[in-house]
């Protein structure tokens, strides 16, 4: 085998070798503050988060470390190519800016629906945009009860929606004797949804009383449940918090009352509606929250 002939391959290197010089020695001078502003704001904007207000942080950022970069790329007519790409990536952040902004005003809400949001879907990390659909499928209306007017009356009001109280307190009654009370942010009427079918009719079996002012929102049951086979998602999400306030409802009651033994009594028992409603009524007195706290 001959041995390679080192002179022909450095003949062939030579034009490779002048076409790109290697560098002799560092530049003296930097390259400017506006390209060191540039690559900060670039590695804060990749410092975002997730969600609306995480994608606007993180475009903003970059759209700023590409306009840095794109005044950088201008001041030396010797990159044009890092001028336009420069200039195309600000561009495209711009719009994303603008995209985000766009749909986070589409998704502001008043204060009572910030306030729901916060207490009931915040914690189970449902989205502001499947929060919008729900908001969406109540019309954003609020509806009111003044004191010592019914939400429903046992027996002749029908089950044609679901509703959450927002502020006020509820009286809840069967036969006429008390039975519990209603707070902010737990649902008027969860039983009686989780009790029907979506093709079932029915009427409430208890009566509801504005023991106070009282608003309330409220979904009609035709649309929410139109809205449950569009989104498979929400509807996982209503069952939840319905099943949840129903056993809240039901631990509640049973820990706030004892027999004549002192011992607690089963929910399970139908004699369980029927003790006398004074004795409940002072066993759910004695724990009304201060304003502004939540009881299950």
């Amino acid at each position: 085998m001959e041995p390679p002939d080192f002179e022909a391959m450095n003949f062939t290197l030579e034009p490779a070798a002048a076409a790109y010089p290697i560098c002799e020695e560092w530049k003296d001078a930097s390259e400017g503050s506006v390209f060191h502003l540039g690559n900060i704001f670039l590695f804060l904007g990749f410092m975002g988060g997730s969600g609306f207000y995480g994608l606007l942080y993180l475009f903003t950022f970059l759209t700023l470390g590409f306009f840095c970069s794109t005044l950088w790329a201008w001041s030396d007519s010797c990159t044009t190519d890092s001028f336009l790409w420069s200039f195309a990536l600000f561009a495209v952040s711009l719009g994303q800016v603008l995209h985000v902004a766009y749909r986070l005003r589409g998704t502001s809400f008043d204060k009572e629906y910030r306030e729901l949001y916060s207490c009931m879907f915040k914690k189970l990390g449902v989205s502001l945009t499947h929060y919008g659909k729900i908001v969406a499928c109540c019309d954003r209306d609020i509806h009111t009860i003044e004191k010592d007017h019914f939400f429903a009356v046992e027996g002749k009001t029908a089950i044609d929606k679901l509703s959450v109280l927002l502020s006020g307190r509820i009286r809840v009654t069967v036969n006429g004797e008390f039975l519990h009370y209603i707070y902010p942010f737990q649902f008027l009427d969860s039983p009686e949804w989780d009790s029907l079918r979506p093709s079932e009719e029915g009427v409430f079996q208890v009566t509801l009383r504005a023991d106070r002012p009282c608003q309330y929102v409220a979904w009609k049951r035709k649309k929410l449940y139109l809205l449950f086979a569009k989104h498979r998602y929400i509807a996982k999400i209503f069952a939840l918090v319905v099943r949840n306030d129903i056993a809240e409802k039901l631990y509640s009651l049973n820990d706030k009352t004892l027999d004549s033994s002192g011992k607690h009594y089963d929910l399970r028992l139908p004699s369980y509606c029927h003790m006398p409603g004074t004795e409940l009524e002072k066993a759910d007195v004695l724990q009304v929250p201060v304003q502004g706290e939540k009881t299950a």
